[in-house]
């Protein structure tokens, strides 16, 4: 039975995706909270220099030495990154748009001198193919089973153990790291384990989803999730629901359309993320622009209130066309100010007059005392 769900393709495509999703997730909510989502990229190009160095020094193109080697290479990405960035000639976005191209250029020449005759490309770091996952299998516990699972499952469940074991210090040491340093938490130690976890994540990323896949979910998930909500447990589950649905639905839609797997599946998260942008329900465009309309609303029909607090109401009638007349409102406008106001409760017509309510008188003196305490 076990056997048989390895053996499905679709199945093995999805579940290695979600896998990917849920580790590049794990570490990148932190990334981004952080404002260190970019180094996932500059890491994700430098380990074409990890990969071939670790080549030349050993002959091996898989195993835990090149992973640990290539995942060095990105933590000296981020090590050349910090130093650049101290001495405070350069931001750090530029310390990382200089140390990683030429850590990925390095690579790409070695590559290119030395390395003409193996199977790696440049072309399958970055890119990735996984829809052929299934092909390549190694056998645990007498079941056959896709390496990208195994390597990808690995990974995620040492980011995982990584976020359970120090979630208090990785939150404090996130948002207040001054704090965390005050109370021994050794920010800069959580900080290179972190990216070091990132690294080694993408090396065992890259031969499945390859390299930009890999940067995909590691930034956009946890940013949707961060539109969606402020509590940090909240952003790692909403991140990680983001990434498994986004290898899902890109996986049908790639089929469906004849399109790339891994490309569609990037782009799906990007949905996801243009869907929290306009429709978030605290920072959403749309749900932020029916806030505004609200407060615009009460707004008017408090001014409504102000008129008649000075006046003490008036014919509905004067009243509207004094509206129309100072505060430069259409009769349309005019008209429907009166009627929300009245269902608010700030003014009710008595006969052909207009009057305030008593809330209404309150809402115009809560106006007026300002200028009555000046």
């Amino acid at each position: 039975m076990l056997q048989e769900l390895l053996l499905d393709i679709p199945l093995t495509i999805m579940a290695t995706g979600a896998l990917v999703g849920t580790a590049a997730t794990l570490v990148g909510v932190f990334l981004v909270l952080r404002g260190n989502s970019m180094l996932s990229d500059a890491i994700s190009h430098s380990i074409v220099f990890g990969i071939v160095l670790v080549w030349l020094l050993t002959r091996q193109q898989s195993g835990p030495v090149q992973i640990l080697g290539a995942a060095l290479a990105g933590v000296l990405t981020v090590f050349l990154t910090e130093l650049l960035a101290r001495t405070r000639r350069v931001k750090d976005d530029a310390a990382i748009g200089l140390v990683f191209p030429a850590l990925f250029s390095t690579g790409v020449l070695l590559l290119n001198v030395y390395a003409r005759d193996i199977h790696l490309d440049v072309h399958a770091v970055l890119l990735g193919e996984i829809g052929f996952v299934w092909l390549d299998t190694v056998t645990v516990a007498s079941l056959d089973v896709p390496r990208a699972l195994v390597w990808m499952a690995a990974a995620a469940a040492a980011n995982g153990a990584f976020v359970v074991l120090f979630f208090k210090e990785l939150k404090l040491s996130t948002f207040d790291r001054d704090l965390a340093a005050a109370l021994g938490f050794a920010p800069a130690a959580l900080s290179y384990a972190l990216l070091t976890l990132t690294s080694t994540t993408a090396v065992a990323a890259f031969d499945a989803v390859g390299a930009v896949l890999f940067i995909a979910f590691v930034i956009v998930p946890p940013s949707a999730a961060y539109l969606l909500t402020d509590r940090l447990t909240h952003m790692l589950a909403i991140g990680i629901a983001i990434s498994v649905a986004s290898s899902v639905l890109g996986y049908h839609a790639a089929v469906l359309l004849d399109v790339s797997i891994g490309g569609m599946m990037a782009v799906v998260t990007g949905l996801f993320l243009l869907a929290a942008f306009l429709f978030g329900p605290r920072y959403g465009v749309v749900a932020r622009s029916w806030k505004l309309l609200g407060q615009r609303r009460v707004n008017e029909s408090r001014l409504l209130a102000l008129y008649l607090h000075d006046r003490g109401g008036g014919p509905q009638g004067a009243v509207a066309a004094a509206l129309r007349d100072r505060l430069r409102w259409d009769a349309g406008k005019t008209a429907a100010v009166i009627r929300r106001s009245r269902r608010l409760g700030l003014v009710a017509p008595e006969g052909e007059v207009l009057r305030l309510t008593e809330q209404g008188r309150r809402a115009a003196l809560e106006l007026l005392e300002p200028w009555n305490a000046g």
